[in-house]
């Protein structure tokens, strides 16, 4: 395959008002061949001057080939200002220490002012306005297909599922007549001068959280298909992102600092669901004191609404009441907490209490999370956890999306406690499972076994364990508040696992 290769490119010229406005569009097929890239369209309008349009990631067809896409627009505000019109065009990958090009052998390409999608290359079929983002709310999806047709065409349709191709639908596109101006103002000098026709559709996806789809065109000569070179189209709503994160009770020097930093992290990772252990607020008398808890903290940083939910435990270096929270984007069900330890006494460490949310997550269900911090393997932990498993094995009904057991478990990978937690199967430690089917994605390794055993090197002792009759799979896996990702705030890293449906 090229290093880089250019699919199609749109010029549309719209007018409204007392101005006009030029948008240009251009999709790249670019080759895989190191994780770090500079690509770029270079355009020069009439006038013979030269502009870069940055593109940007659109999805992976593989570990081998990436979609990427470049836009550009100028308005033309009066008689005094002009716009580009025709556009000669080449696309640029730097990739590894190399540059690569798409130019047309040295003569560049060109494309007409306000003429609509122009095909290139070998290509006689293509969607050309994939999103691989389904918005909240969405119920429809728009679909927009370029042909350019040798014979006389007797269907154009989308076949898609929602439910990873058990069942699939075909919905008919339909001839659009105007496609190359969004008002009947165009004055469009080359209408259809390049020999493409436009075809649209619209998918009812409802309340799906993923649609699948490939696009075909039946002529005379056969069935010819935009499968997105052989990976198919996907559009998704956003992943369910869940963190877990031990806040070791107030003990690094600049509290408020730390606390912003965790804020921040989840605004701009827009996690969904946050797991915290040894979350403080002051003993006060065993009173404590809600203001100055650091779970609230935090919420009240992240600037956007957050549930929440918490309880403590015990007392935790002789200053703090110590316990676990669960904050949540998305409305609770139902909330409790209750102690898996056999002793409940305050003034005693090993004295472990759980906090649960059963929460509504969208085109998702409900999910059931517990927020847990149990003690070590000779402390504790070989009583705490069957109580854990029980109670959340118990929650997990029919209705079930998924059971999350979320915290610190202060059990090393592959050691004797991680083997009681996932030994016979009913729960699997999802952050290895997102490391290795990200792996496999990438083309490194196989896909994961059933049950995955950890590198002898992996030192977690927190975790993310979800019952094997969850309907949810974990795609991705973060390391977060480490040295290089956003800074130490803890004793402990977080771990954020990102999860779609089966």
């Amino acid at each position: 395959m090229k290093p880089i290769e250019l699919l199609y490119a749109a010029n549309v010229i719209s007018r409204r008002g007392d101005g006009a406005r030029q948008d240009l569009a251009f999709r790249l097929l670019v080759e895989n061949r190191a994780f770090e890239k500079d690509i770029a369209v270079n355009w020069s309008g009439e006038d013979g001057a030269w502009h870069s349009a940055r593109a940007h990631w659109l999805c992976s067809l593989g570990p081998q080939r990436e979609l990427w896409h470049a836009t550009a627009s100028h308005t033309a505000a009066d008689d005094a200002d002009t716009l580009p019109g025709d556009i000669r065009f080449a696309a640029r990958s730097r990739m590894a220490g190399e540059e690569y090009w798409d130019n047309n052998d040295g003569f560049n390409h060109d494309l007409n002012a306000d003429s609509g999608i122009r095909l290139l290359g070998p290509y006689a079929l293509l969607h050309t306005d994939y999103r691989p983002r389904l918005d909240p709310g969405q119920d429809y999806l728009h679909i927009t297909v370029a042909l350019r047709p040798t014979t006389a065409i007797t269907r154009v349709f989308v076949r898609w599922s929602t439910d990873r191709w058990r069942t699939f639908t075909d919905t008919p596109c339909f001839f659009r007549r105007r496609h190359w101006g969004h008002t009947a103002a165009s004055n469009a000098r080359n209408p259809n001068r390049y020999g493409n026709a436009v075809w649209i559709s619209h998918l009812g996806v409802g309340a799906a959280f993923r649609v699948e789809y490939a696009i075909a065109c039946e002529t005379g000569a056969g069935t010819t298909w935009d499968d997105n070179f052989g990976c198919n189209y996907c559009a998704r709503r956003d992943r369910l992102k869940v963190l877990t994160l031990n806040l070791h009770c107030n003990q690094e020097p600049d509290q408020d600092a730390k606390l912003w930093r965790i804020a921040q992290a989840i605004r701009e990772l827009e996690v969904d669901i946050v797991c915290l252990q040894e979350v403080a607020e002051p003993w006060n008398d065993g009173r404590g004191d809600w203001a100055a808890n650091t779970a609230r903290l935090i919420r009240e940083r992240i600037g956007r609404p957050y549930q929440i939910t918490h309880d403590w435990s015990h007392r935790g270096f002789d200053r703090y009441r110590e316990g676990s929270a669960i904050l949540s984007r998305h409305q609770f069900m139902g909330t409790d907490s209750g102690y898996v330890s056999t002793g409940t006494d305050p003034r005693s460490i090993h004295s472990r209490r759980v906090v649960h949310a059963r929460i509504d997550v969208p085109y998702i269900g409900p999910v059931n999370v517990f927020s847990s911090h149990l003690s070590w393997i000779d402390d504790g932990f070989r009583e705490q956890l069957p109580r854990l498993r029980q109670w959340a094995c118990e929650r997990h009904n029919g209705d079930t999306a998924a059971t999350l057991l979320c915290g610190d478990f202060n059990i090393p990978a592959g050691g004797e406690g991680y083997d009681l937690a996932t030994g016979d199967g009913c729960f699997a430690d999802q952050f290895l499972l997102a490391r290795l089917r990200q792996s496999a994605a990438a083309g490194f390794d196989p896909p994961p076994t059933d049950r995955p055993r950890p590198d002898p090197a992996d030192g977690r002792i927190d975790y993310l364990f979800a019952h094997r009759d969850s309907r949810l799979e974990a795609v991705a896996a973060r390391e977060l508040f480490t040295d290089t990702d956003y800074g130490r705030v803890s004793d402990h890293p977080g771990y954020l696992v990102e999860f779609e449906p089966r």
